[in-house]
């Protein structure tokens, strides 16, 4: 097995890192034209286009939209026909997410000022959102959960989700998701062409507000294009994990949480970092002999050589800075009293607190999102949440005295700019 070693004491470690870390979410100019040819076949040619791509990529045969619509019939069926066991854990699954996502809705607000103003914000839902579903590689019932859930407890009131089915192959698990977050309607289309569909609306599928929700190179190539005709929740770049290690966690579970993020494709980045270096040592070879019993064995050895690394710091606060410095999607503090180490967190997508607390609880059941920023973005972005699905509008009530206080203010403001229909406009309402 081959992974970086790094050490924040050598010379060339700033520049090493930057090259580990480096990675450009952005499509080359010419693929950038083809989705921009899609999306305006999209707009154009609406449900006629839709089955065309999606006979041609998916590799499918279909003559009509009504052949790439599943009923909520059909989603009920899925989830109906999951064993006891696989019902039981989406269930609980998609219990925790709603009950940690009630705790994000914000409510509608106004105060009264002395004069009788009122000024205040209201807070209102998304008429309608588009998630968009994976369906290349691996199937992703936890994202439907973790894009529908927030919307619903926002209060949207209608959840459109799209998901390709390469060779008409349907996942059961990711339908009765879908079901069990109470999603409205299911078009079994995807890449470049669904995210058209979706932002600008097709004889069969709606037009949303909002477009969230992981995809590939084509998706969120499509995402930027469109974003200002819709919302979209972020350009999302490949999965990764930042472990932070005192030396006192088991190296065998420390290797496994690294291939958590590894397996998910070969752009996927691990990285551990500790100040004791004997155990550095330990985890990679708890790492060589675990990644030959993975079943994506492939995925994770071409992650972990291509852009995973173990990196040996002098102390905790050089371990501080790098997580601050890398901004990770997830962390995990794998570390005696995590909790002191939170305030100097800054940059984290989430933050896994604690040698029991694996990542991948977090993907399925812990409650929190699992829709976080990647790619250094947790320096100003935030896991996607209830916030994200509602909108929010300033209230303004003036008095007449209010008015004409404000007035007063705005007038020479407003001259000041040289706007003076601005200020002829405010001092009207001026009380002499």
């Amino acid at each position: 097995m081959s992974i970086a070693r790094l050490s924040t004491a050598d010379s060339d470690f700033n520049a090493r890192l930057e090259a580990l870390l480096a990675w450009d979410s952005v499509s080359n100019a010419e693929l950038a034209q083809r989705v921009d040819e899609m999306i305006a076949a999209v707009r154009h040619r609406g449900d006629s286009a839709l089955v065309e791509y999606s006979n041609r990529f998916d590799r499918l045969a279909v003559s009509s939209m009504a052949e790439l619509t599943l009923s909520p019939e059909r989603l009920k069926q899925a989830f109906d026909g999951l064993s006891d066991e696989q019902r039981d854990a989406l269930s609980t699954a998609a219990e925790r997410v709603r009950s940690y996502h009630e705790r994000q809705k914000a409510g509608s607000w106004q105060y009264t000022e002395v004069d009788g103003s009122v000024l205040g914000q209201k807070v209102t839902p998304l008429d309608r959102a588009g998630i968009y579903v994976p369906g290349g590689k691996a199937a992703y019932p936890s994202s439907v959960l973790m894009n529908a859930i927030p919307a619903k407890v926002a209060g949207v009131a209608e959840i459109i989700m799209v998901v390709p089915t390469p060779d008409g192959v349907l996942n059961d698990l990711v339908l009765a998701a879908a079901h069990l977050a109470g999603v409205d309607q299911v078009f079994t289309i995807g890449g470049a062409q669904a995210v058209a569909a979706l932002a600008y609306g097709t004889e069969s599928v709606p037009r949303v507000d909002k477009i969230v929700g992981p995809g590939n190179i084509y998706v969120a190539t499509a995402k930027r294009a469109v974003f200002g005709q819709v919302g979209i929740d972020m350009i999302a770049g490949p999965s990764e994990i930042l472990v932070v290690s005192d030396g006192e966690t088991d190296p065998e579970w420390l290797a496994m949480d690294l291939f958590s993020q590894a397996e998910h494709d070969e752009d996927a980045q691990a990285i551990l970092v500790s100040w004791n270096s004997q155990h550095l040592d330990a985890v990679a070879d708890a790492m060589a002999r675990q990644l030959p019993t993975l079943e994506r064995e492939s995925i994770a050895r071409t992650s972990v050589a291509e852009r995973g690394a173990l990196i040996h710091c002098r102390n905790r606060e050089d371990a501080v800075a790098l997580i601050n410095r890398i901004a990770p999607e997830h962390l995990e503090l794998s570390v005696a009293e995590p909790e002191n180490w939170l305030p100097d967190v800054r940059h984290a997508g989430a933050v896994f607190m604690g040698r029991h607390t694996a990542e991948a609880l977090g993907d399925y059941c812990a409650g929190p999102n699992h829709v976080l920023p990647t790619s250094g973005t947790a320096r100003f972005s935030s896991p996607l949440g209830v916030y994200d699905f509602q909108k929010r509008s300033s209230i303004i009530h003036c008095s007449p005295e209010g008015a004409s206080t404000l007035g007063k203010t705005a007038s020479v403001l407003a001259r000041g700019e040289s706007l003076t229909a601005h200020a002829r406009s405010a001092e009207f309402r001026i009380i002499d």
